[in-house]
C-alpha cells in the first residue's frame, strides 16, 4: 500500500530557490538526494530537479479577483494541484511554515472529495505556537502532523495549545558539514592574514538586520570594550550599510558559499537574539567551524547548545552586562573549546529524518 502514497510539497519559494534561504537550502540538498517527494507545487524556477514531477503556479489577472473580491487564498496553488491529484491516490501533503494555505487546502480537499485520502505535514520553523484570534484551533485541528525543530519547541505546543494534532515529530536543522568545518590553528592564521584581522581574537556576529537579532547591544558594548581593549575585532555579515566604528568590519550581505572561511577565521561566536528563536542555523555553522559559541538562552537555543555543553548560554540577553561578562571570560581564557561530532547537525542526517518522517506517516494510512 505504501507504494500507492505520493508526497506532495506545496512551496511559495521556487525550488530550487536561487537566493540564500535555511529550509530551502536544507530542501536542495534533499531533493538532491535520497528523497521521497514525488511532486512539487511551486512558482517556476530557473531549473528544475531531476526526476520530480512539477506543477507551476502562475498568480494571473483572474486569481487576483478572486483573492480580492471572493477572499480565496492562494487559488493558483490550487489550480496547479488540480493538474497533478489523481482520483482515489493517497496522498501526503507538506507545507511549510505557510499557515496561510492550510485552512484554504483543507477547503480545496473537502470540496474534491478528497480529504480522508490525504494526510497534512506542516513544517514549523519557528518556536513559539502559532495562536491567531479565530484560526489557532482550527489550524491545529486541521493538519495531521506537525514537525518542530526542537523539543523544547513541542513542550512550548503543548503548554499552550488544548486540541493538538495527533503526531509531532522533531527534525532539528542541517548543515553541510563539509563546508562548514574547523580548520588547523595554521590554516586559520592564514584566513586571519588573508582577510585583514592580523593577530586579533576575531568575534562574529552574522544574521537579518532586524533589532531582535540583537545586534545593536554587542554594538553598544563594542564601544565600551575596544576603548579598553583594542585587539579584538568584530565582524558582521548581513546588516544593512551602517557607519564606520573603530573595531568592527561590516561587510553586508555575502553569498553563502563565502560564509565558511569568515566563521573559519574567526574565535567567538556571538548570537544576541531577543526573540524566541526557533533552531539558529547560524549558531551551528560557527559551532563546527570552530567558534566558541555565546547565544541568548531563548527559544531552541539552549537545546541546540545542549543546556551550555556547547557554549556560554546569556540567561538575560537584554542586559549587556551579560555579554561583557561572557566577553570577558572568553578573553581571559577561562572558556573551554567544546568538541564537537562531525554528525552533529549535519544535513546528511536531516535527510534521513526526513525520510523516516515520511515513512512513518505513510505507514498510518
Amino acid at each position: 500500500m505504501n507504494n500507492a502514497i505520493k508526497v506532495i510539497l506545496i512551496s511559495q519559494s521556487p525550488l530550487p530557490f536561487a537566493k540564500i534561504g535555511s529550509w530551502t537550502t536544507l530542501y536542495k540538498n534533499y531533493l538532491e538526494h535520497n528523497h521521497k517527494i514525488d511532486c512539487i507545487v511551486c512558482p517556476e524556477p530557473e531549473h528544475l530537479f531531476e526526476g520530480i514531477q512539477y506543477s507551476f503556479t502562475q498568480l494571473t489577472f483572474w486569481h487576483k479577483l478572486q483573492r480580492k473580491f471572493l477572499k480565496r487564498k492562494n487559488p493558483e496553488y490550487f489550480q496547479a494541484l488540480d493538474k497533478i491529484i489523481v482520483p482515489g491516490q493517497k496522498y501526503i501533503i507538506q507545507i511549510v511554515d505557510n499557515y496561510g494555505m492550510v485552512k484554504a487546502l483543507n477547503k480545496y480537499l473537502i470540496a474534491k472529495g478528497i480529504d480522508k485520502q490525504c494526510y497534512i505535514q506542516f513544517f514549523y520553523h519557528g518556536f513559539a505556537p502559532f495562536v491567531k484570534s479565530g484560526s489557532g484551533h482550527d489550524f491545529y485541528e486541521i493538519i495531521d502532523e506537525i514537525i518542530v525543530l526542537t523539543k523544547a519547541s513541542y513542550e512550548a505546543h503543548k503548554k499552550s495549545i488544548n486540541i493538538l494534532p495527533g503526531h509531532f515529530s522533531v527534525l532539528n536543522n542541517g548543515i553541510d558539514t563539509k563546508r562548514f568545518k574547523k580548520v588547523s590553528e595554521t590554516e586559520k592564521t592564514k584566513l586571519k592574514e588573508q582577510l585583514g584581522f592580523g593577530d586579533k581574537k576575531v568575534f562574529i556576529w552574522c544574521s537579518q538586520d532586524r533589532p531582535k537579532k540583537g545586534l545593536h547591544l554587542i554594538l553598544e558594548l563594542w564601544q565600551k570594550k575596544y576603548s579598553l581593549e583594542n585587539n579584538i575585532q568584530l565582524v558582521v555579515i548581513g546588516c544593512d550599510p551602517r557607519p564606520k566604528m573603530e573595531g568592527v568590519v561590516f561587510l553586508g550581505k555575502i553569498p553563502n558559499d563565502e560564509l565558511p572561511k569568515y566563521y573559519q577565521a574567526s574565535d567567538c561566536y556571538l548570537f544576541p537574539t531577543l526573540c524566541q528563536e526557533g533552531f539558529g542555523l547560524s549558531l551551528i555553522e560557527a559551532l563546527h567551524c570552530g567558534n566558541y559559541c555565546i547565544a541568548s538562552a531563548m527559544g531552541g537555543v539552549p537545546e541546540v547548545l545542549q543546556h551550555g555543553k556547547l557554549g556560554k548560554l546569556i540567561e538575560n540577553p537584554h542586559f549587556i552586562a551579560e555579554w561583557e561578562t561572557a566577553i570577558d571570560e572568553f578573553l581571559g581564557g577561562s572558556t573551554k573549546l567544546p568538541e564537537v561530532p562531525d554528525e552533529l547537525y549535519a544535513m546528511e542526517d536531516w535527510n534521513i529524518k526526513m525520510n523516516q518522517i515520511i515513512n512513518q506517516a505513510k505507514s498510518r494510512f
